[in-house]
C-alpha cells in the first residue's frame, strides 16, 4: 500500500517585537490513526508518517506520510500539540519575529497541492490585533474529553454519547405519542362545532379514544334539539344540529 499525502492547512501569525506571537497553526488533517504517530520536526522540516482505519470496524486502512521543507526556520522545541481522532494540530513558532508573513509555507514555489491555507484561522497582516487565538484552551478542552477518544472512525465512534440513554428519551417522546392524532385535523373544517372540544382537557386518559368520546355527545344534542322543537322542524333541527356538531 502506497502511502497517501494527508490535508495540511495553516495560518500564520506575526510581530515585529513579541517574539511569542510569530507562529503558525499548522493542522494535519489524518483521522482514524492507529496509535501514536511517527512525527519529527526539524527547524526547517516536518516529517510525518502513520497507518490509519480498522478493517474490524468497516473503517478502510491506509497509510499517511510527507516530508515537507519549511519556507524559513522554526523552533522545534517550542511546538506545541493537540492530537485528536481527526487531526493533529501543531503550533509551530517561527525562529525571526518578522512584521510580516511568510511568502509561503514551504520552501518549494509553489506549495503542494495538498497543503492549504486554513481559512477558519487566518487573519490578515494588519487585522491581527485583538484576533482570538484559535488554539486557546484546547489542551484542557481535549483534556476533559477522554471519553471523545470513541469519536476515532467518525461520528460512528461517538461513543463518548453513551451517558445518553436513549430508551428514557423515547419513552420521554413516548407522551408526544397524541401528536400522532393530529392525523385527524383535516376534520378541522368543522372548527365552527367546537362544542366537543372540551374533551381535550379530560387529562388525555386514553390516548386512542379521542374520537370515540365525541360520538354520545353528538347523539344527545341531536336528541335534545329534536325534542325542543316543533314536530314539523324536527327534520331541520336535526339536520342543524349536525352541522355545528360538525
Amino acid at each position: 500500500m502506497a502511502p497517501i499525502h494527508p490535508e495540511i492547512t495553516y495560518a500564520e501569525r506575526c510581530n515585529a517585537t513579541e517574539a511569542e506571537k510569530n507562529i503558525i497553526y499548522f493542522t494535519i488533517n489524518a483521522p482514524d490513526i492507529q496509535g501514536e504517530p511517527k512525527l519529527e520536526i526539524k527547524p526547517t522540516e516536518i516529517s510525518f508518517a502513520a497507518k490509519a482505519g480498522d478493517a474490524a470496524k468497516g473503517v478502510p486502512e491506509k497509510e499517511y506520510a510527507f516530508d515537507l521543507q519549511l519556507y524559513d526556520e522554526i523552533i522545534p522545541e517550542e511546538t506545541k500539540k493537540v492530537v485528536t481522532s481527526r487531526a493533529i494540530v501543531l503550533v509551530l513558532r517561527k525562529k525571526t519575529p518578522k512584521s510580516e508573513y511568510w511568502p509561503r509555507l514551504t520552501k518549494e514555489k509553489p506549495n503542494r497541492n495538498w497543503v492549504k491555507t486554513d481559512f477558519s484561522k487566518w487573519v490578515d497582516e494588519d487585522e491581527q490585533e485583538g484576533a482570538e487565538d484559535p488554539t486557546a484552551g484546547m489542551e484542557d478542552q481535549m483534556a476533559g474529553m477522554g471519553g471523545m477518544g470513541g469519536m476515532g472512525g467518525g461520528m460512528p465512534g461517538m461513543g463518548g454519547m453513551g451517558g445518553m440513554d436513549f430508551s428514557k428519551m423515547m419513552e420521554q417522546m413516548g407522551g408526544m405519542g397524541g401528536m400522532g392524532g393530529m392525523g385527524g385535523m383535516g376534520g378541522m373544517g368543522g372548527m365552527g362545532g367546537m362544542g366537543g372540544m372540551p374533551d381535550f382537557g379530560a387529562g388525555g386518559d386514553d390516548e386512542g379514544d379521542s374520537d370515540d368520546d365525541h360520538v354520545p355527545e353528538e347523539e344527545e344534542a341531536i336528541e335534545e334539539i329534536s325534542t325542543a322543537g316543533a314536530s314539523a322542524d324536527k327534520g331541520k333541527a336535526k339536520v342543524s344540529s349536525l352541522d355545528d356538531v360538525e
